[in-house]
Parts: structure tokens; sequence; C-alpha cells
């Protein structure tokens, strides 16, 4: 979608596209007020300046959206569809791998009470693994911050992946 249809999209269809980034009420309900943006930069711009404020609160939210790295995907809806593509290389990841992060989602889960969260889109299955076992080490606070920088990425990512500045697909028709 270019900048210029985000722009002028009604409210309610620029909060479900924005909630797919980052389901977090306050976020989402600031980046769609805050319209018109004109480019992908000073929207972009403005979703890491809010993003730069999130609260473990924020995080908790957030989380509830999100599946575990590995986990099969039997939701339907954009986040789902954006959380698959982010973990396609978990496609290839051996069984052992699998097993390991598997494991040490539950052991994460079980130490902080919270889904394990990782910008996926760009790592590999290995990079994934040796960042889940070392964020285990981690305490809470350190962790939860991590947590909180890792969702800023993906929200950033997802909303690079849908608002374009309009020059990359004129004329393609051609």
């Amino acid at each position: 979608m270019r900048i210029e249809e985000f722009d002028e999209l009604d409210t309610e269809s620029a909060y479900a596209l924005v909630a797919v980034w980052a389901a977090i009420p306050a976020w989402v309900d600031t980046l769609v007020a805050d319209r018109p943006y004109g480019s992908v930069g000073a929207l972009a711009a403005r979703a890491a300046e809010l993003a730069a404020g999130w609260t473990r609160a924020d995080l908790d939210a957030a989380l509830a959206h999100h599946p575990r790295i590995g986990e099969k995907l039997a939701s339907e809806g954009e986040e789902a569809a954006a959380s698959r593509r982010e973990q396609a290389s978990m496609t290839d990841a051996g069984a052992d791998v699998t097993a390991r992060i598997a494991a040490g989602n539950a052991a994460y889960e079980a130490r902080f009470g919270r889904v394990f969260l990782i910008r996926a889109a760009g790592r590999s299955p290995e990079e994934m693994l040796a960042a889940l076992e070392r964020r285990l080490r981690g305490d809470d606070e350190t962790e939860a911050a991590e947590a909180t920088g890792q969702l800023a990425e993906i929200a950033l990512l997802r909303l690079r992946a849908a608002i374009h500045d309009g020059h990359q697909d004129e004329g393609a028709a051609s």
C-alpha cells in the first residue's frame, strides 16, 4: 500500500492494519490519529519514537498475539501470515534444533511468564536458538527490555513491508 493510501484510509481500516504491526492499543491509536505522514520515513520515525516508550504492560499486551518460535500456526489473518513469513527459516530447521527451541520456549515461559519474542526475519533457526539460550540466563528486567526492543524491530519491519512511498510499484504494469 502506498503511504498516500494509508494516510487516507478510514480509521477502522487503518487501525486494523497498524494493529498487525504491534497490537498495543495506545500506540495504534496514536499512529492512526497522527495521520497524514506523507512518507514512510515519517511514519516509521513516529512509530519508533512511540515504541521507545513501550512499557512492560505494552509488551504483555502485544505478546498475547505472538506465536512461539517454531510453532505451527493454525490461525488465519494478517498477523498469522506475517508471523509465518517472519519464521519461514524454521521450515528448514533440523529436528534437534526444533526440539531445543521447543524446550527453550517452555523454559523461558516458566522463567519469565511470557512467550519468548525475537525478530525472526533474517535469522536462522540456529541464531534464534542461540539467542533464546543466552536470554534464558538473563535477569527479568534486562530480558523485558530486550523483548520490548525485539517487538519494536518486528513492528517496524511489518510497517515497512506493508507501506511504501509509491515509487517501487510505478511502471510495473508496463
